[in-house]
């Protein structure tokens, strides 16, 4: 095969490169290698109109709201996301300040400023402190069966589940208020769910769950939005570097390719693109998101490999579980030839799971001027249970609640909603106008005011139905290690022969310990151009450099220009 485009100037000297992604982990990784002279001819293809990816902000109320990243986590000297945010000047004086950054808050989410139960008025916040004292007392003991020779349960619900009924037997209050603390902890859950983002807690591994590392300081935004980031990084690198509206339909590699424009050279990988072009190049960094399908889940957590029809998806009449990919969905076409067996099954064993946002807008708030998170707790719910109503009737019952937005002005008041799961993927295939209606009546109800005004607009993601995405984030699933993350990272061909790193791999679910963050993303791009850069030093200082990576050594010099076009 060979690549098409109109004859073009003869390339200059060194590798040409492509970053397949222009999400942070593309975008640090451009950025890293367009800083080396050694990389003058590199170019990132994006699927789609905008570069970020998953780090999306919009106008919108009157001020920016964060559509996908939210949150820097951890924002201290260790997280290069907040490296660079600072150094940018994207952050506020608090987040800043080193009291911020030595907070230690366990990766646990802080308590609410209000709970609400479905019956109608609050539930007590001591009753709430408790109970949440209690689940994160748990969740920190299941980071603890890291080394463990065996577990007490494959996944992080059931072991939570097994300890919740032994703290059970000690509980002596009435049983309304038994059922009310189960209650709680189902938020809970739910709020886990959404951090880890999965379907369910039975769905994410025990053993590895201690992996994941959390880093100091307390949680902060962006004044400005996230997207700030991802534009500074993408206004630092040259005016031809990114191409959008690019989606990669099949990467050819260990191959032999040719171009007209560059008679009697090869390049050893060609990536195809769905509108029908094709570039040669010696090297391709793979970013894109893992991605979502389907499988059975029995309530025993036993996995089935099934495909379930949209129809059941709706009603809800199986225990569904999202899993791992865009990658998995296109593993049969993506890559030619195909993943060794060992890369695509560890992409297959992976998960990955959909977080969605709804904000609604209010012309007043009904909440307390200092409030920041308020809780919904539904009453007749029990982390015990594995109720499977139809997801029509029940889906708004997945939402933990809502945090309280900065305000934007006397005239916009703005809630943000968190929902994870099947229950978010469904949401994404309702209308505006029912969102609004279902999150209304459960507002109402909640707060036992029947008379509350329903917000004025509603504001969405919907990242499942997002089509190179196709999901938030990875988890580390039963059946899967860290090693599956670690496999997934490897360059090809893994064997060591033929040219080398001719496919890299970057991106959150590529980072053992950082996995389902923007600072895992870009350190994950960085890794990956490091690879590179350390591969190109050691051919330039070779007196005479091998003709297996299908080029002349690099040439330290001034930027050059990719000899076909990307239009």
């Amino acid at each position: 095969m060979q690549s098409s485009g109109r004859q073009a100037e003869a390339p200059g000297r060194g590798p040409r490169v492509l970053v397949v992604g222009g999400g942070i982990a593309g975008l640090g990784a451009a950025q890293r290698l367009c800083c080396h002279p050694a990389f003058p001819h590199l170019r990132v293809l994006e699927a789609t109109a905008r570069a970020g990816g998953r780090i999306r902000s919009e106008r919108s109320f009157g001020g920016v709201v964060e559509v996908g990243a939210h949150w820097i986590h951890g924002p201290s000297q260790g997280n290069p996301v907040f490296q660079l945010a600072a150094k940018y000047g994207l952050l506020g004086e608090k987040a800043l300040s080193e009291e911020n950054q030595l907070i230690e808050t366990g990766g646990h989410v802080g308590l609410p400023s209000v709970s609400y139960a479905s019956s109608g008025g609050s539930v007590s916040p001591e009753l709430v402190a408790e109970v949440a004292r209690l689940f994160y007392s748990l969740i920190d003991q299941t980071r603890e069966f890291l080394h463990a020779a065996e577990t007490p349960a494959p996944s992080v619900g059931e072991y939570l589940k097994k300890e919740i009924r032994q703290h059970m037997a000690g509980w002596t209050e009435e049983e309304e208020t038994k059922r009310l603390k189960l209650a709680i902890l189902n938020n809970l859950f739910n709020v886990e769910c959404c951090v880890s983002g999965t379907h369910s807690m039975d769905l994410v591994a025990l053993a590895p769950f201690g992996e994941y590392a959390v880093l100091p300081g307390l949680d902060c935004t962006f004044p400005g939005g996230y997207q700030g980031l991802t534009d500074r990084i993408m206004a630092s690198l040259p005016k031809d570097v990114m191409v959008f509206n690019k989606p990669v339909k099949t990467i050819h590699w260990d191959g032999s390719f040719e171009e007209a424009s560059a008679p009697g050279e090869t390049f050893p990988v060609l990536v195809e693109c769905e509108d029908g072009g094709c570039f040669p190049a010696h090297h391709v960094v793979v970013t894109v998101p893992l991605g979502q399908s389907y499988l059975v889940v029995l309530c025993s957590s036993r996995v089935l490999w099934n495909k379930v029809s949209q129809e059941e998806k709706m009603q809800g009449s199986k225990c569904l579980a999202p899993f791992g990919g865009f990658l998995k969905e296109r593993l049969d076409t993506f890559f030619e030839p195909p993943l060794p067996t060992e890369k695509a099954e560890a992409i297959r064993k992976i998960g990955f799971g959909t977080n969605n946002k709804i904000f609604l807008e209010f012309e007043e708030p009904f909440w307390q001027p200092d409030c920041q998170h308020i809780q919904v707790v539904w009453r007749e719910t029990s982390p015990l249970e594995d109720a499977a109503p139809k997801l029509q009737d029940a889906w708004f019952k997945k939402l933990v609640g809502f945090w309280v937005l900065p305000s934007f002005g006397r005239a916009s008041q703005v809630l943000c909603g968190f929902i994870a799961g099947l229950e978010s993927e469904f949401m994404e295939t309702l209308s505006d106008e029912d969102v609004l209606l279902s999150l209304t009546q459960v507002l109402r109800r909640v707060t036992g005011n029947p008379r509350l005004p329903a917000p004025r607009s509603v504001l969405r993601s919907r990242w499942h139905s997002a089509p190179y995405t196709r999901g938030s984030y990875s988890y580390v699933a039963v059946g899967s290690s860290g090693d599956d993350l670690d496999l997934l990272a490897q360059p090809l061909p893994a064997d060591g022969r033929g040219a080398q790193l001719q496919v890299l791999f970057a991106g959150e679910a590529t980072h053992r310990t950082f996995y389902s963050t923007t600072h895992g993303a870009l350190l994950s791009g960085w890794r990956e151009a490091d690879r590179l850069i350390a591969l190109w030093d050691s051919q330039a200082q070779r007196p005479e450099p091998g003709s297996e990576l299908g080029s002349a050594p690099p040439v330290l010099g001034s930027r050059g220009g990719w000899p076909h076009p990307f239009l």
